[in-house]
């Protein structure tokens, strides 16, 4: 087992999907291998538009080959394991690159940097799942409550360390703890929705900072949604029980749909914002999946 570096553009024309699994061909077989029961970090390439540099983290499960595609292989991702990052972390910075293995000898950039999949030591790893975690303001939750795990393992408030690794072999149990990627998913989520709730339109922050939406899953973790952004929503506290209970739900273009069943349509339809439609971040990689809205549809939203 070891750690690696998984090539993937947003424009891939690989059967890519990050959070599910990762197509490549036979020449990199051996070393995809090598990741199994381990985990990667995804990139994409600085000559991609608006590239998220070092993006995510995930566990690879097994490989197979693909059913779909001769001489093509699939890196199976295992349940529940990516994570974005809520920092996208860029090839290199003021202190050069970040991922030193890719240096040669002489300190400069080899052809390794090339490579669709390459392995990645843990000091690389460890530097860049910092970085990319690294929660320089945390977002705390909007009933100020904090859950007393986060102060045993020095990520509370007073810890001044929401995501700082102590010791090594701490990062990747980290990154499997319930609790740690439910602090993560609401910053990430609250972040590219700039603290407004998608339905109401409101932005109410209060005098500390805090702001009052939640981070919500669409497809919820006990059905198996992945922590990923475009799984989630930001929603303020009465939109998000309406949003879990099926009285509200997106369409596919985003378009706010509310439940027959509601008791009171007319209210509901009081708290919409005045556009009826869901205010989504402006990058597309960052706004909720058809998938997951159709499976709210089907399964939560009382029709």
């Amino acid at each position: 087992m070891g750690f690696g570096v998984f090539i993937h553009r947003s424009d891939s024309i690989y059967d890519d999907s990050p959070v599910e699994q990762y197509q490549f061909p036979s020449q990199y077989l051996g070393r995809v291998r090598a990741c199994v029961g381990d985990w990667i970090i995804y990139y994409e390439p600085r000559k991609v538009a608006a590239t998220r540099g070092y993006f995510a983290v995930a566990k690879v499960a097994e490989v197979v080959p693909d059913p779909k595609a001769p001489g093509m292989y699939l890196a199976l991702i295992a349940p529940n394991s990516y994570l974005d990052f809520i920092n996208p972390v860029p090839f290199s910075g003021s202190e050069g690159v970040v991922e030193r293995g890719v240096l040669n000898d002489e300190g400069r950039i080899s052809g390794r940097a090339q490579s669709a999949v390459r392995p990645i030591s843990t000091a690389d790893f460890n530097r860049i799942v910092a970085i990319g975690l690294d929660e320089h303001e945390p977002e705390l939750p909007r009933t100020g409550e904090l859950d007393t795990t986060f102060a045993v393992a020095g990520l509370g408030e007073s810890g001044q360390a929401p995501f700082l690794f102590e010791q090594e072999r701490d990062r990747t149990i980290q990154l499997s703890s319930r609790i740690v990627r439910d602090r993560l998913f609401r910053r990430l989520v609250v972040q590219a929705y700039g603290k407004r709730c998608a339905i109401t339109g409101l932005k109410l922050i209060n005098g500390r900072g805090r702001a009052e939406v939640d981070a919500a899953h669409i497809r919820p973790v006990e059905a198996n949604g992945p922590d990923i952004l475009t799984n989630g929503i930001a929603l303020s506290g009465t939109a998000h029980w309406m949003f879990d209970r099926g009285l509200v739900s997106l369409s596919d273009d985003l378009d706010i749909l509310v439940s027959r069943h509601a008791n009171d349509p007319d209210s509901i339809q009081g708290l919409i914002n005045k556009t009826g439609r869901a205010i989504v971040p402006n990058r597309a990689f960052e706004r909720p999946h058809p998938h997951f809205l159709r499976w709210h549809r089907e399964n939560c939203f009382k029709q």
